[in-house]
């Protein structure tokens, strides 16, 4: 396969599912307030850490933009546990990603990849409020934040109008298809990009050779400092379980990669101190390393298929409709590419 089928390859079977996540996150920012995020992740409790997991995993936001969401929610009053939970559920899941996933990898690993976020999120915050529990009424004072990664990072939900429908509908969309894409377009590009790469320049079964505790400890050394975020991480981890890697292995880079990097590390160690830190990192690499175990068990045992839809046999079987959507998406995220770069060249002028 050259280079150029392989990309269409990823376009044209993600392109469809991303979409459908594109819409119904933009749905999402519009019901999940602000206002009820805040109400709901206060206590330091169990069911503040469970609430905060429920509302991260199909929340749309990547790494850079949930840092000054989390950080606004911990100067509301939010617990460590709760911060702790939404930042590691958040980044790791969406819907947009998990609706990639299913795409390019298939329902099982569609499945996993939430719930293993689910364990991920649930143990970091309960050792929050086991070994660093937040002082009793404990609210930060406002101050600056980190950086935006977008406009809309630090509000990542607003209710609509009731007096519009047609308004709120039209934010929806906007969000969804603008400025959730403008969010992700450059890392998603990348990795659709890096993608294509691996299955045209990577030779069939590379990574067959080399044991799965080898793979693991490789995505451990690279994802944890290293940020890749969820949408990105997905045809990454497809092309490379096309080359021999094994299912559970490419479910650790999908979980450990879009969660930390060394930046935002840095950023939240202010908020929750060093021991939280050093919980949430913990809990990450061991609960991802068991959700990897755990993967390759069931992947062997029912004999699951891994990669769908991404050889040439398949280029001929994708209907006019998923062609269209694909050209719809490219034809946004292009948009979206340019913006970015528009805004970073600004910056870059405004810096010298």
């Amino acid at each position: 396969m050259g280079f150029l089928q392989a990309f269409w390859v990823y376009l044209v079977q993600s392109a469809p599912y991303l979409m459908l996540g594109l819409l119904l996150s933009g749905f999402v920012r519009q019901w999940l307030s602000m206002d009820f995020i805040k109400k709901n992740l206060g206590q330091n409790s169990f069911i503040a850490v469970l609430k905060s997991t429920l509302i991260g995993i199909p929340l749309p936001l990547c790494s850079c933009a949930v840092v000054p969401t989390a950080v606004t929610l911990k100067k509301s009053g939010a617990s460590n546990g709760a911060t702790s939970s939404f930042l590691i559920a958040t980044p790791e899941s969406g819907i947009d990603s998990i609706f990639m996933t299913y795409g390019l990898i298939g329902l099982p690993m569609a499945l996993l990849r939430p719930i293993a976020t689910f364990f991920s999120a649930v143990s970091a915050g309960l050792l929050q409020i086991l070994f660093n529990p937040s002082e009793k009424g404990e609210v930060l004072e406002s101050e600056g934040c980190c950086p935006r990664s977008s406009s809309s990072a630090a509000s990542p939900a607003r209710p609509s109008s009731p007096r519009s429908f047609g308004g709120g509908l039209y934010r929806a969309l906007h969000y969804g298809f603008y400025e959730l894409l403008r969010d992700l377009s450059v890392w998603l590009f990348i990795g659709l990009l890096l993608g294509a790469v691996i299955v045209y320049l990577v030779p069939e079964e590379s990574f067959a050779g080399l044991s799965p505790n080898q793979g693991r400890l490789l995505i451990l050394a690279f994802g944890i400092p290293f940020y890749i975020c969820a949408s990105a991480t997905t045809p990454i981890a497809a092309a490379l379980i096309m080359k021999g890697m094994s299912p559970g292995t490419a479910l650790l880079l999908l979980l450990v990669g879009p969660a930390t990097n060394i930046s935002n590390l840095a950023i939240l160690q202010k908020y929750i101190g060093t021991k939280g830190i050093v919980i949430n990192v913990f809990s990450i690499a061991v609960m991802a390393l068991a959700a990897s175990f755990l993967a390759d068990f069931l992947y062997d045992f029912f004999r699951w298929e891994t990669v769908v839809h991404l050889t040439e046999d398949h280029l001929s079987s994708h209907s006019p409709l998923a062609t269209g959507v694909t050209v719809l998406f490219c034809l946004l995220l292009a948009n979206a590419l340019k913006d970015e770069v528009r805004d970073w060249m600004g910056r870059k002028k405004l810096i010298r």
